[in-house]
């Protein structure tokens, strides 16, 4: 793998850009075609502003704003990592590749406050080609194609947390230069740049916290086959691809009308993470005590953690906005033939198109935290300017400092990480791990490995079409479920042997 780390608590994040010579300082340098317009969504379910400074805020500040907050140290023992990364397996000679919109001017300084708040390794970043100031338009203005604030909340979680996941390994930040929104145009930009990076031998784990509904591809299996060589490209150079299934539940959007976007009229996925050569990752609700990331807290907000909506007093329950279903481009994959017992799989979309696959892929595979009420902290600098008017005219985010932030791209970023420290302790890279996941899912390591979200459904409170519920087993909420790293690594590792 191309890149080093720099001492023993340094690396470099390269913040690259399409049409850019370069995109890590040690790599080899690649030539990124210039193509067409992106427009797709960051998978950022929702935010809060929860206060400014330095210091992160208390939980009590975050329990007032009806939320609880998870620091690094919190999630690493949610997720029963902290002993990996007390044995010096921290992802180091990895590099893990996220890939966002623009960049963000100020992911240098705010990466650096969030080191140094929770003690992590302090990072140097390579900026190549700086992201643009995230100065927010007029929420009224146009399309809202040019939202730069809300990219670099979007690139803030994905640099911060694949970081705090995998304190030692390279992130590289792949930029493009594109305004996007829903849709499907330009993720020819995104592919390109993907494919480049494996090409080059420069990546290990990529890891995409955006999409777009499958319904949006009008032309469907041909644009979507035009677009996914580079997933093809992954599995053929041991890379493991990660995709956010989505932040909607089964609620998906057109393209058209370009303001106000169509309810595509049946339960939907989204593209990337219906591929079949990538892992999908859904969201939680996550309840354990935010402090420690230990035992279950069923008195701190938000209700969905509560008795009354938490019965069993679970660790973790379904995310209502967890994107997931069944895909109408790609059949099932081998790999999901067999499933543990009790799985939901339900076989196509029900109301879909007639030309959808059935029995088809099933979405996500595994899951993570992704509700913002129990979500991660991040910083962000996001100045009070005048350009758009007072208080930024309404724009949001729009504030500097602390936010609790949701969706399942803080899932994806972090099961990268988890990917990237597997890779470093086995000495090679995994690759697609797919088939091993769903190896271990009907072993008698299942229960050890994963912890099967069982509660609730998708279904989108904001919209009147179905959800699917999160059952024992697979289902199309929480896919296999979430992870016991201590467990899991070692069972992957030998799965994908």
């Amino acid at each position: 793998m191309t890149g080093s780390i720099v001492g023993s608590w340094l690396r470099r994040l390269a913040i690259g850009a399409i049409g850019v010579l370069s995109l890590t300082a040690q790599a080899t340098t690649p030539v990124l075609p210039s193509v067409s317009q992106v427009l797709v969504r960051p998978a950022l379910g929702d935010w809060a502003y929860i206060g400014a400074g330095a210091n992160p805020p208390s939980e009590a500040a975050c329990n007032a704003a009806g939320r609880r907050c998870f620091t690094p140290a919190a999630m690493h023992n949610a997720y029963d990592y902290a002993k990996l990364l007390a044995a010096g397996n921290q992802g180091q000679g990895k590099t893990i590749a996220v890939v966002d919109s623009f960049g963000a001017s100020t992911i240098r300084e705010d990466l650096g406050v969030f080191d140094k708040a929770f003690g992590l390794p302090i990072c140097d970043i390579v900026h190549l080609q700086g992201g643009p100031p995230p100065t927010p338009p007029p929420p009224n203005n146009g399309t809202g194609q040019e939202n730069h604030n809300l990219w670099d909340l979007e690139v803030a979680l994905d640099v911060e947390w694949a970081h705090a996941t995998a304190p030692l390994a390279n992130i590289m930040l792949v930029a493009t230069p594109t305004a996007e929104t829903l849709g499907v145009q330009g993720f020819q930009q995104m592919m390109n740049s993907e494919d480049t990076l494996i090409l080059n031998h420069q990546v290990d784990v990529i890891s995409q916290s955006f999409g777009s509904g499958e319904g949006a591809f009008h032309s469907g299996t041909a644009s979507i086959k035009q677009l996914r060589q580079a997933f093809i490209d992954a599995q053929a150079n041991k890379v493991t691809v990660f995709a956010s299934s989505g932040d909607g539940g089964t609620s998906n959007n057109f393209k058209e009308p370009v303001k106000k976007p169509a309810e595509i009229p049946y339960p939907s996925v989204i593209w990337p993470a219906s591929d079949p050569l990538v892992t999908a990752v859904g969201g939680t609700y996550l309840c354990v005590n935010a402090s420690t990331g230990l035992g279950v807290d069923t008195v701190s907000p938000p209700a969905r953690c509560r008795t009354a909506l938490n019965p069993d007093s679970s660790r973790e329950t379904g995310w209502v906005f967890s994107g997931g279903g069944y895909s109408i481009v790609f059949g099932k994959p081998d790999y999901q033939n067999s499933m543990p017992a009790g799985s939901s799989y339900a076989g196509c979309t029900s109301g879909g198109p007639s030309s959808q696959s059935c029995p088809a892929r099933g979405v996500p595979d595994v899951a993570y935290q992704a509700s913002s009420g129990t979500g991660v902290l991040v910083y962000l600098s996001e100045p009070n300017t005048t350009a758009s008017g007072t208080g930024c005219g309404g724009a949001s985010p729009c504030s500097t400092g602390w936010f609790v932030v949701g969706g399942t791209s803080a899932s994806s970023p972090q099961w990268a990480g988890l990917v990237a420290i597997a890779d470093q302790i086995a000495g090679r890279d995994l690759g697609f791990i797919n088939p091993a996941l769903y190896q271990i899912g009907v072993s008698a390591k299942y229960s050890s490995d994963f912890f099967d979200v069982h509660t609730n459904s998708n279904h989108n409170p904001n919209s009147t079409l179905p959800g699917y519920p999160s059952t024992t087993g697979w289902d199309a909420v929480t896919g296999l479920g979430t992870p016991d790293a201590a467990n899991l690594i070692p069972d992957l590792i030998a799965a994908t042997s």
